[in-house]
Parts: structure tokens; sequence; C-alpha cells
């Protein structure tokens, strides 16, 4: 952590993953200026660090590239540790990616994190295109990131490509490396490289915690990292009244549904749900869904993300917010730094 970012008070901390969403409506310009103004919030309101995520041949989210996004994204914040939540490595070179945030942490030394995926982020014909090479194997993932880790680090091993070719430019710090996963594979990953490690709740709300566990059993200690680091992302809800949190929820779980069945649509506004004319099938999945998300009221929210950290035994939170409303999308954020009593930095951003 950047050693200038104020100390929360909370025992928690807090960061951001935002996924740029498109909400029906809006356009994907002001998807991406939201975002710009989401990360210059969390900067001051005094989160530890936000990611952005990278998603492809999607009309539901904006964020593509991870690594053009951070480097405006650095250039309007002043302290918060910025990252990819995350690059979904088998679409590129290894040497690509680490050039890539090689540049980011030159410009901004000391707040990058590189955070690694192996999932596509979109379909798989999509995939195709970005890689018509990427046979999505472990062992094609786990080369990738040996040499990933040898170009981060200058890593001279004789008779391979890294005796003779260097990520540039040339720097004396490197991004913080973080794997991620919805399955527990890139916690073994992370483990061996000696990484970090970030579980993603929101999407696989099953088993998370005995996979951080293993990931901690297991892990090697690195140059980088002499100990095991490890956070939960979940979807995040929180509002002023426990009745706009529900039907934010809702909406949120509906939407989830929506994809789930192939319905491809933006997030909409604020539906009234008669969950009761549901099938019992359709009311299961909209139940499932709602595990994968923290909502209610500031303590009501403090307390379940307290113990949901507590779970998986970690000390980070990332909280993921989409709603149709932006300003519900910032209040949201507001009232979570509120209840944590994360330590607004506005004074020392004047």
């Amino acid at each position: 952590m950047n050693p200038d970012f104020p100390t929360s008070t909370s025992p928690l901390r807090l960061s951001v993953l935002d996924q740029s969403p498109v909400p029906l409506g809006r356009t994907p310009r002001e998807a991406l200026q939201h975002t710009i103004e989401l990360a210059q919030l969390a900067d001051k309101l005094g989160y530890t660090r936000f990611w952005v995520s990278e998603h492809h041949n999607t009309n539901t989210l904006a964020g593509s590239a991870p690594e053009v996004l951070l480097a405006r994204l650095g250039a309007e914040t002043k302290r918060i540790r910025l990252g990819s939540g995350g690059v979904m490595l088998p679409h590129y070179a290894a040497l690509k990616v680490a050039e890539n945030f090689r540049l980011l942490e030159t410009l901004y030394p000391g707040r990058i994190d590189l955070g690694i995926g192996r999932a596509p982020g979109t379909d798989r014909i999509t995939a195709h295109a970005l890689n018509p090479h990427n046979q999505f194997r472990d062992e094609d993932f786990a080369e990738q990131l040996m040499d990933l880790r040898a170009y981060l680090r200058d890593d001279m091993v004789a008779d391979t490509i890294h005796a003779k070719v260097k990520a540039a430019p040339f720097t004396d710090t490197v991004p913080e490396m973080w794997l991620l996963s919805s399955s527990g594979q890139s916690g073994l990953f992370a483990a061996h490289v000696g990484a970090a490690f970030s579980f993603a709740h929101f999407i696989n709300p099953n088993g998370g915690p005995k996979m951080v566990q293993v990931y901690k059993e297991r892990f090697r200690p690195s140059p980088e990292l002499a100990a095991p680091q490890a956070n939960v992302a979940t979807f995040v809800v929180c509002a002023d009244t426990e009745s706009h949190a529900r039907a934010l929820a809702d909406n949120l779980a509906l939407q989830m549904l929506k994809l789930e069945t192939g319905q491809f649509t933006p997030i909409g506004p604020l539906e009234t749900m008669n969950i009761a004319s549901f099938s019992p099938d359709l009311q299961s999945r909209l139940a499932y869904h709602h595990t994968r998300i923290v909502s209610g009221t500031p303590d009501k929210v403090k307390a379940e993300l307290t113990a949901l950290a507590a779970s998986y035994g970690v000390d980070e939170v990332v909280a993921v917010s989409i709603m149709h409303d932006y300003d519900d999308r910032l209040r949201s954020y507001q009232l979570l730094a509120e209840a944590f009593a994360l330590n607004p930095v506005q004074q020392m951003l004047a």
C-alpha cells in the first residue's frame, strides 16, 4: 500500500472493482466517465485500491482494455492503488502485458496492481478472435504466468528467451501481482509464484473460504511478497433505507437472472417484482443470486461484510456495485466508507 495513504480506523480495508456498467438508456462514453468520477471519489473517501475489469463483445459493460483505462485513472487520482480486475492473460503475450504494466508502474510508481485472470471474459467465439491459439489449458496458463513473472522481475534465465528479451521500460519498482479466481485453481497458481490472491465471491459464492485457506497453506514466499495476501470481492448495495436497498438488490439479482437466461440487455430502472408469480426454479435462482450480494443499510452492510471477511480470513473486501442510477452507486460507496470510518483525504488533495 502507498505509505502516504491515510490509515483507516476500520479493521477492514475496503476497495472497489468497477466494471464500467452501461445502464439502459446510457452510453459507453457516459459509463467510462462515471468510472473516472468513481475512482476520484474512492480516492478521496479513503478506499485502498480501485480495480477495473476486462470484458469483450458486450453492450452491458464498457471496460474492454484495463491497461488503457488505468492510464487515464492514474492521471485523475492521487493516492489510491489502481489495477486490473483483471487482465485475461490467455488472450495476450506475456511480454506485452508485462510492458503495459511496467509502463503504468513507471508513470504511477507504487500504485499499480496487475490483477491476472484466466477466464475468457467473454464468449468462446470472441475469445478465439482475441487469440486463435488459446486452448484454455492449465499448463499453458502456468507457462504464461512464469514468463510474465520473469519479465516483471528481469530474471536472467539461461537458455531461454529471458536471457535476451526484457520488458521495457526499465524501472526500480514492479506492479503488485494478484491472481483472480472464482473457482480456486488460480489460488494454487498464486501460491506457487508467491502472488496475492483475490476470490470473486460475486461470481461464485460457494467454497471461497476453503480456497483462500488452501492458498495460504501452499503459499511460497517470493521477492515481492513474503507472506500470503488475499481479499474477497462481492456485490455490495448500500442505501439509506432497507426498502431502497432491497429494491436495488432485487434489481441486480433480476439482471443476473436475465443474463443467465440469455437476455443480454443492460440493467434497467427499478422494477416492482411479483416474485410469487415466478416459477419455483426462477425463485430458486433469484435466491441464489442474492447470495452474491451484500445489501442493506450501512450498519447491516458493515456487519455482513465484516462477517464475510472473517469467514474468508481476509482483511480486505472489494466492493462491486452495478445499479441503473449512477447516483445510487455513488451513494452506496459513500455510505460504505462512512460505515467503516474510512479516512477521507479531501484536505490532503487540496
